[in-house]
């Protein structure tokens, strides 16, 4: 039987490895964080210990979270294999979008890698997604999302490497036809955004998105996918309009315009405000006003 894991080290410490960090010390883990500014460090989570250089004793799980560069990120589970020849942690990249089959190659110990995605704010979001390696059994992928539910997240596990994990893939699925439609003028932006926030979202909370259908009918959807399906846009290729936007500067809320007018928001306000608002409607989802009623959720048919 696979043993609990205990002590956790943070590789990096900005703004998301520090919302991890106040996760894993919160839930009573024994926290580490690897950083080169180790001393210049100021509010640490209690019970958080910050390094330089990666302590004598392996720790149960290192997760990394460095620039979304493959050789960076290679270089960082080199340096911790050579640390740890015969004890070796788990390893997990924080990355977002990037390939765990390449970032694992040239790993002494591929078995042991595998990669763990937080949302943002990293300390307050409940979903973590937890995907393995090529090689990872996944006994040691369910020990990484015990883990994590131990310090309150809902693991959302993965047993097959894909890029991009889940929510990513999903979310780009959704994105790329939003904006090929609002490039061949089919809908504005606004339009877009209002009927995912009154229609797609309301519904996707409450029954999320394939329960829906159940409840909708499969037959209905069925006919809907033999229409609609073929006439979707599918290519391989990143939106040009997107890419084009962000060369020129406007890369949004930061900068002062993106898809929307920006200038003269206060930043910090905006995000402060989102950041709120969803914790309250994340309060109320789980607060049984908008949860099912006992014995109104389903159990997935097997295969």
């Amino acid at each position: 039987m696979s043993t609990l894991i205990q002590t956790v080290l943070i590789y990096g410490y900005g703004v998301m490895g520090r919302g991890v960090a106040k996760t894993f010390a919160d839930a009573g883990f024994n926290t580490i964080v690897r950083s080169g500014r180790a001393r210049q460090l100021t509010g640490l989570p209690a019970s958080t210990t910050a390094v330089e250089r990666l302590p004598e004793k392996a720790p149960d799980l290192v997760i990394e979270f460095v620039p979304e560069d493959v050789r960076a990120k290679q270089a960082v589970y080199a340096e911790i294999e050579a640390a740890y020849p015969g004890d070796a942690p788990l390893i997990a990249s924080g990355t977002s979008g990037l390939d765990l089959v390449e970032l694992a190659r040239g790993m002494k110990r591929p078995e042991r890698f595998l990669g763990v995605h937080y949302f943002m704010p990293a300390d307050t979001a409940p979903v973590v997604e937890v995907m393995a390696g090529l090689a990872t059994p996944r006994a040691e992928v369910d020990r990484v999302a015990d883990a994590l539910m131990r310090t309150g997240k809902e693991p959302v596990v993965l047993y097959k490497p894909i890029v991009g994990f889940l929510v990513n893939r999903l979310q780009h699925a959704i994105l790329h036809e939003a904006y090929y439609l609002i490039e061949a003028g089919v809908a504005t932006v606004e339009d877009i955004d209002h009927a995912a926030r009154r229609m797609l979202a309301p519904r996707m909370c409450l029954n999320g998105l394939i329960q829906q259908k159940d409840i909708s009918g499969l037959k209905i959807h069925a006919d809907a996918q033999e229409s609609i399906v073929p006439k979707l846009f599918h290519n391989a290729t990143p939106n040009p309009m997107l890419q084009t936007m962000v060369a020129l500067g406007r890369t949004g809320l930061s900068a002062g315009r993106g898809f929307y007018d920006w200038s003269g928001c206060d930043v910090e306000g905006v995000r402060k405000q989102a950041s709120s608002q969803l914790a309250r409607l994340l309060e109320f989802l789980q607060s049984g006003i908008g949860a099912p009623a006992p014995g109104t959720r389903p159990k997935a048919v097997s295969k």
